[in-house]
């Protein structure tokens, strides 16, 4: 997953525009550094908090994208995809990656709730399977 965002780092120079709000959450400050990661930087949007209040936190950002319509439709090991219809058709999509500063377990060491746009439209009809000429 963080290779996704490192690839997607490499081909855009600022985070893109989150299609959420994201609301005030206890224990959480921006981080415009994401941990010190320039790469992560460049494409997400980021929140610090520790290892001990991460889960919370993440509940209470769950809570409030619910309110807004997102549905969490993805989801695997640290990360959610979240996922909203549009009016006109389509949907809109935003991943959510957690990760702790030194991978070790330690409530009072630091983590961090990666924000970052799915490009394109995720609920697009899939493209029909090419048949080989014979």
């Amino acid at each position: 997953m963080i290779a996704t965002f490192v690839l997607a780092a490499a081909l855009l120079q600022t985070a893109p525009a989150l299609p959420v709000a994201l609301p005030t959450v206890a224990n959480t400050q921006a981080d415009v550094t994401c941990g010190g990661r320039a790469s992560m930087a460049a494409i997400a949007t980021c929140v610090a908090t520790t290892q001990a209040t991460a889960e919370a936190a993440m509940e209470a950002y769950n809570a409030d994208f619910e309110r807004q319509g997102w549905l969490a439709a993805d989801g695997r090991d640290n990360r959610i995809v979240y996922v909203r219809r549009k009016e006109g058709g389509g949907c809109d999509a935003f991943q959510v990656l957690a990760f702790a500063g030194q991978n070790t377990a330690d409530p009072a060491g630091p983590a961090w709730l990666a924000f970052a746009t799915v490009p394109g439209d995720v609920c697009a009809a899939a493209p029909a399977p090419v048949t080989p000429a014979q």
